[in-house]
């Protein structure tokens, strides 16, 4: 009997403002839209919110601790990290995220639609420099993922990125 090889779908993490209502509708829009390709982790929805922690009696230093701790276990599971950089400036949490998944050799890209920098010449270097493709529209992020998702893109990225 042939036993066929287990196919595992890419992980993506999700790194992103979710402090309003407009954030994360749009985080699970385009959340919706990557899960036809990969499997991805939204701290708003597969995560832990530090408010909810706090409502159910922890202290925020626990509560705090706890959602780092789950969000920092999800970026080692994940294969991918794509930041969402709309805003005037970036969001603290997650460009806490790409630096730690950059450093994990994770592959790292960002979704900026917004065409405000805080700085006149882009965005801050520390954050460009982690990230090895930029996208400025929605369609352009999805078919990236779509067409390296197809082919593993994840191994072939990890192994080029190096050389």
């Amino acid at each position: 009997m042939m036993h066929e090889k287990e196919v595992t779908r890419p992980m993506i993490y999700m790194a992103g403002p979710l402090f309003n209502e407009a954030e994360r509708s749009y985080n699970v829009y385009l959340k919706h839209l990557l899960e036809e390709f990969c499997d991805v982790y939204l701290p708003q929805e597969d995560g832990l919110l530090i408010t909810d922690l706090i409502s159910s009696g922890m202290s925020a230093e626990q509560a705090s601790s706890a959602v780092f701790k789950n969000d920092i276990n999800a970026i080692h599971r994940s294969d991918l990290l794509v930041i969402l950089l709309d805003g005037r400036a970036i969001d603290e949490g997650a460009a806490v995220e790409l630096g730690y998944a950059y450093c994990l050799g994770k592959v790292c890209v960002s979704l900026q639609t917004d065409f405000r920098r805080l700085a006149p010449f882009g965005n801050n270097p520390m954050i460009t420099g982690a990230v090895s493709h930029s996208f400025t529209r929605v369609e352009d992020l999805i078919g990236w993922v779509k067409e390296r998702a197809q082919t593993n893109f994840v191994a072939r990225t990890r192994q080029s990125q190096y050389r």
